[in-house]
């Protein structure tokens, strides 16, 4: 009988003592040996990850999780017919998601959660300024219509984009802005931020696109394309269910179907992305390295 992995995202921010960081890590890798896999960050501002695992062993390790948390850890479920990660990671960091912002602390103030319905109301006010918090790779595969792309490389850079775009442009900070994000742990930590600045009227899909997903009846849903996944799969589709993309192992970049067929494309090797970006050397490297995964995939 064919394993069906069950999926776990999850995120909560919440003051942990540096004392049980460690502890709870120590915890939390002894399920590995039941065939737990995922990433889990942990810091003194809460924690973050994706857990994967046959469905009655992930139950029981999200159980553990949540009673020592004893909070909702706005999770969302998705399956998968394979493993989406090698192994159990568990990292300690100062931030559990990454903006490089000192005392921003979504614990003591954020925007407001909506719902996927009221979420819908919101962004079809044509008052509302919608903004996409995610990279612009993942934005790429899909977002909202009409969703401003910050076209950031990584979160860092949203506080800069937020300084140039809305700050110096005086935009007035009484408006609606309306962020979103793959699970939501980004776009809660955006509204934050903007708070700080001064933004009065600022919100946020609770649970993220995969929550909205999770959630809205078909003939709802106002995401158009996929959602990017940072796991084996790449992309979801509206169903939670594996997407159409895959990665570019040279720059890790996603590449579609249509991509594939671009001249610049060589698998393992380069996309149109990173043609440019390698020298002979590194795709010398690559090669090998294609090689070897196509002999252990016993294709060559």
């Amino acid at each position: 009988m064919k394993i069906k992995y069950k999926i776990i995202s999850l995120y909560y921010f919440t003051k942990i003592e540096k004392d049980l960081i460690l502890e709870l890590k120590t915890k939390l890798l002894k399920y590995e040996n039941n065939d737990i896999s995922g990433l889990i960050i942990l810091g003194e501002e809460g924690i973050n990850g994706t857990i994967c695992g046959p469905q009655k062993y992930l139950d029981e390790f999200y159980a553990f999780i949540k009673h020592f948390f004893k909070h909702d850890l706005n999770e969302k479920i998705s399956f998968s017919d394979k493993k989406i990660f090698k192994k159990l990671k568990v990292r300690i960091k100062t931030e559990i998601v990454t903006m490089g912002i000192r005392n921003i602390n979504p614990n003591s103030q954020n925007g407001d959660y909506l719902d996927p319905y009221k979420w819908n109301k919101l962004i079809e006010d044509k008052d509302t300024i919608l903004i996409d918090t995610r990279n612009h790779y993942e934005v790429k595969l899909g977002s909202f219509k009409n969703a401003i792309n910050p076209e950031t490389n990584n979160f860092r850079e949203f506080p800069k984009w937020v300084e140039d775009n809305l700050e110096k442009n005086n935009i007035n900070k009484k408006y609606k802005i309306a962020m979103f994000c793959t699970g939501g742990i980004r776009c809660e930590k955006a509204t934050s931020f903007l708070k700080s600045k001064g933004f009065e009227n600022v919100f946020h899909l609770k649970g993220g696109i995969l929550k909205y997903l999770e959630t809205i009846e078909p003939n709802e849903n106002l995401y158009k394309g996929e959602c990017y996944v940072f796991d084996k799969r790449v992309s979801l589709n509206h169903k939670l269910k594996k997407g159409s993309y895959s990665i570019c192992h040279a720059c890790g970049m996603p590449v579609s179907a249509n991509d594939k067929n671009k001249i610049e494309y060589i698998e393992g090797i380069q996309c149109h992305n990173c043609v440019d970006k390698f020298t002979d050397e590194d795709r010398k490297r690559f090669a090998e390295r294609q090689k070897q995964i196509l002999k252990k995939q016993k294709v060559i």
